[in-house]
Formats: structure tokens, sequence, C-alpha cells
């Protein structure tokens, strides 16, 4: 089948990070690969992104998805709840009732619609078992979800590469280049379309294991100041992501992508 209108929806997955562009002025991602894979060859093709760094689902229902349905897409892609299983007041029962709204949303604005389970980055994280039950609730309703209501389900649990830090970025939870390489790979097979062979080989040699050191410095460098935002947004009345523009809130031929000051 060839898509003509592929509109992404999301959180900082579906915006890109941690894979900038060459010069670092914003963020290409998974999206933005299968956008260019689909592009090849098809002219009349459109693209657009309206993910969000830090949107949780019941934002990207209110936000992201009726400005989705004024695109008239034929594919859309959700990645999204992870910034739901973080949040504080986290509920099973909550998160699963708006897994449902976003899936069946979208499966009746759309005819083809891609959604996402989470990679088990529990075993890879300090203290990372604490999310391990959140991320399987969330994965076992996006399941019941696609099979409710047709979606084509993209399955990252059993990702053995989710244990390997070398495909993520300094903090250990945004996808680095070749992380978003491998997610574009398994949606585009999930679509039964050509993709890079190279985007799915092994990585060469083991995983350096981290250090008390590399540890210790990772909490101060990079899940330190998240905390301390979280916590001044909550001071002040701030969610994450206000203040933040979709990168492609337009559909628009893929060489036509223009950053968004800011963004990155």
């Amino acid at each position: 089948m060839r898509y003509q209108r592929f509109v992404a929806l999301g959180d900082s997955c579906t915006e890109g990070l941690d894979d900038p562009y060459p010069g670092g002025a914003v963020y290409r991602g998974w999206a933005d690969l299968v956008a260019q894979r689909l592009a090849a060859g098809n002219p009349d093709f459109r693209y657009a992104n309206l993910g969000v760094r830090g949107r949780r689902l019941d934002q990207i229902i209110v936000e992201q998805i009726p400005a989705a349905a004024s695109l008239e897409p034929d594919l859309v892609a959700l990645f999204g709840g992870g910034n739901d299983i973080m949040s504080s007041g986290y509920s099973d029962r909550v998160v699963a009732r708006r897994v449902d709204h976003a899936v069946r949303a979208l499966t009746e604005l759309a005819p083809t619609v891609v959604v996402f389970t989470l990679s088990d980055i529990s075993k890879r994280m300090p203290f990372g078992w604490r999310m391990g039950p959140r991320i399987e609730a969330l994965n076992d309703a996006m399941r019941e979800a696609a099979v409710s209501y047709g979606a084509v389900l993209v399955d990252l649990w059993g990702d053995q590469a989710a244990r390997d830090s070398r495909y993520f970025g300094p903090d250990r939870l945004h996808l680095a280049e070749i992380g978003h390489r491998q997610l574009a790979a398994h949606l585009l097979g999930r679509l039964d379309l050509a993709y890079d062979s190279a985007w799915l080989e092994p990585l060469p040699g083991v995983p350096a294991r981290p250090s008390m050191v590399s540890n210790v410095r990772w909490v101060f460098e990079q899940v330190w100041p998240v905390v301390r935002g979280r916590v001044r947004n909550r001071l002040i009345g701030r969610q994450p992501g206000d203040g933040v523009l979709p990168k492609r809130p337009h559909l628009l031929p893929v060489t036509e992508l223009q950053p968004v000051p800011g963004n990155a």
C-alpha cells in the first residue's frame, strides 16, 4: 500500500530526542526516518509530526488527536505512555482508559494506525525494577486496544536492544540515533515495507557495564535536573512540554521540513 498522508503523534520519542540532525538545530528520530522511506518515489507524499516532549496520553488526546483529525491522514503512528507511567499519582486503570481512548479515536480517523509497546528498560536502569510493573501494565493496555480496534502493534517488550546502553542517549532513557533507526525498521517491517537491513544489525562487541562513578554522574547530570524541573513545574502549575511547539504541525513534503526555533 502506498501511503500519502502520514501523521506521527506522541512524546519526546516521536519528536526525535536524542537523534539530532547534523548541526543539532532540530531532532530527527524514527518518524522522520519512516517518512523518508515512504516518500521515496512518491511525490504526493506528505508528513506531519505533532509529537511534543513531556506529553502524557491525556494531553495527546486533547491536543494532538484533534489536530491529526484535521489533517485527514491515511497512516497514523502513536508512541506515548512513557510520561504517564512516570507521573505522580500513577494508576493502572487511569492509564488503561487513556490508552483505550487514544487508540479508539485514532482508528476512527485513519485507516491504518500503528501503536507501540515500551521496551523493558527496567533491566538496564538503576532502581528500574520500580518501573517494570508499570511498563507491563501500559503494554498490556496497548496490546488489548490494538486488538480491539484493529491497530498495527509494534511490540518492543522483548527487544534485547533495550538492554544495550549504546542504543540510548546520555539520560539512558531517550533513544540515540541507532535506537531510532531500529525503531523505524520495526515499524516499516510491520507494514511490510522495505527498510535498510543495517538498521537491525546487532552492534559489535559488548556494551560496557556502568561503573559506580558513571552512575553517580548520571544521577547528578541527568536525573537530578529532571526531578528539579518537575518540582518547579508542580509549584508554578506548569506541565512538561508547555511552550514547545510540534516540529512539523502541517502536512508537508519531506524535503520541506523546517526546524521550529527553540525546540532543540
